[in-house]
């Protein structure tokens, strides 16, 4: 059974003194009462990496990144390097998030290439995928999500993969359980598909205005293996609401 992960995007939110507060409640009361068999993972921006890598070592929090460019160095004004992100103790990488795609123009080939570079520094990936509101009214939410697995996840891939329907991204409307089981099942079944018997094992986690009242029904959810959690991950007794909401397994 696959380890279950919470994963905290802070977006573009956060300054210095209020994302260190942030770190250190979440430490301190996982230290008071410990989240057992559960990965706990802060992804805050670029500017406070510095910062919450000391605050954050030898604790029970992994430090991630929001993005990665694709080579290791080179004339990219403004990029981050993966080999950047490891030297400040980042761990995890969230790639392909549908803002990335939607405000940046990333397309599939774009994340696959991060997502090996990524990979190859020793980050461990966490890819996005996730249909549009009028591809999920339009019936192709399958057809998306098949091609968007084919395109963003390279051979070999050894990841997560965070399925976040776009629609329900910071909307405060979650999919329902029914969709998000029927989806996931989809999901692993691509996976299977493209990766054989590596596919079975990889993790899946679900995103899109997950809180603390809705965490428990999904992650209960048996093929879900935590959650991708966004506004919630800024209020540090919601987002401890959420990791305590994963159940045995």
């Amino acid at each position: 059974m696959s380890t279950p992960i919470i994963v905290g995007n802070w977006k573009m939110n956060g300054l210095s003194a209020d994302s260190a507060d942030r770190a250190k409640q979440i430490v301190d009361s996982l230290a008071t009462v410990p989240a057992a068999g559960v990965e706990v993972v802060v992804c805050p921006p670029f500017t406070q990496l510095a910062l919450l890598g000391p605050l954050l070592k030898d604790t029970p929090v992994a430090m991630g990144a929001q993005d990665c460019h694709k080579d290791d160095k080179g004339a990219h004004t403004g990029d981050i390097a993966p080999s950047m992100l490891t030297d400040l103790g980042t761990t995890h990488v969230i790639l392909g998030h549908s803002e990335r795609r939607r405000d940046h123009e990333e397309v599939d080939e774009t994340v696959r290439e991060k997502t090996v570079s990524a990979m190859k520094a020793g980050l461990t990936p966490i890819v996005c995928i996730g249909e549009t509101e009028d591809q999920r009214q339009s019936g192709q939410t399958e057809d998306t999500l098949g091609w968007q697995i084919k395109g963003s996840l390279p051979d070999g891939f050894a990841g997560i993969v965070a399925y976040e329907p776009v629609w329900a991204i910071g909307t405060g409307l979650a999919a329902t359980i029914e969709d998000i089981t029927n989806t996931v099942a989809f999901i692993r079944a691509e996976l299977v598909r493209q990766f054989g018997d590596a596919g079975k094992s990889l993790r899946i986690l679900y995103g899109g205005s997950v809180d603390a009242n809705n965490a428990a029904g999904i992650l209960a959810i048996p093929d879900v293996a935590g959650a991708l959690v966004g506004g919630a991950s800024l209020k540090p007794d919601a987002f401890l609401t959420i990791i305590r909401a994963v159940p045995a397994r």
